[in-house]
């Protein structure tokens, strides 16, 4: 269907879960989010490992939607849209990866870092500009990204926006694979869903469940602040200037 955003594909034990907006980048709105939550419902239902990928070659997830972000206020922000998509992607009950064949920024990045694993090309970037916009990374990064690449890159990513290219990516811990174009992808996703579901789909579950075990509380202090935020008039103006350069 031409209004459907997110493609689910259905192969034995593996679904493709293909992001399917090109014209805004795969930028997440609330209507993508929602679709995205009726395929986790349903995969949960029985073993599955969720590929995550675009629909569109040398693409990932631009980010979360400007647009209906700029117009969300403290209310909209504790309905943790992003944050609880994200919670809910970890928490499936096998193993996710993310397949990366372009930017993933903001809200992008944080799609990623939710994911089990995260394959790459060489056209992949990763970044968290949210600071710029006058908001912060409310939706997992602000945890989840010190405990894959460790606090100074944490830093620089979220401070200053720094942007990390594949093969730094691969460096500092945030990919687990990188390869030489995006063509390849699909099959690398598929070799390592293959493998890991030669092991026992229980022992899978309770191991995922352990390792969460650990999970910081960060989550509901992201919630408070960015609702904060949200009500300010520093996110509005910097969110309309970013929406105008890209109009330019």
């Amino acid at each position: 269907m031409h209004d459907t955003l997110v493609q689910v594909r259905r192969e034995d034990h593996l679904w493709w879960v293909g992001l399917d907006r090109p014209a805004k980048h795969n930028a997440l709105d609330q209507a993508m989010v929602a679709e995205l939550e009726t395929v986790l419902d349903e995969a949960r239902r029985s073993p599955s490992i969720l590929i995550v990928h675009s629909t569109t070659p040398g693409m990932f997830a631009a980010g979360a939607d400007i647009a209906e972000l700029r117009d969300r206020d403290a209310d909209a922000a504790l309905l943790a849209i992003n944050a609880g998509l994200f919670e809910r992607l970890e928490a499936h009950r096998w193993p996710t990866i993310a397949l990366v064949d372009g930017p993933a920024f903001g809200g992008g990045c944080e799609l990623a870092l939710a994911c089990d694993f995260r394959i790459a090309s060489g056209n992949a970037r990763f970044a968290q500009p949210e600071l710029s916009l006058g908001i912060i990374a409310g939706a997992g990064a602000n945890w989840r990204l010190p405990q894959l690449v460790g606090l100074p890159i944490a830093r620089r990513m979220l401070y200053a926006g720094a942007r990390l290219d594949a093969h730094q990516a691969l460096t500092a811990g945030l990919v687990d694979e990188v390869t030489d174009n995006g063509d390849e992808l699909p099959e690398r996703g598929r070799v390592l869903a293959n493998t890991i579901a030669e092991r026992s789909w229980r022992a899978l579950e309770l191991t995922k469940l352990a390792l969460r075990s650990r999970q910081p509380t960060t989550t509901a202090f992201d919630l408070a602040a960015q609702a904060l935020l949200f009500d300010g008039d520093d996110k509005h103006a910097r969110m309309t200037a970013f929406l105008e350069r890209r109009k330019r």
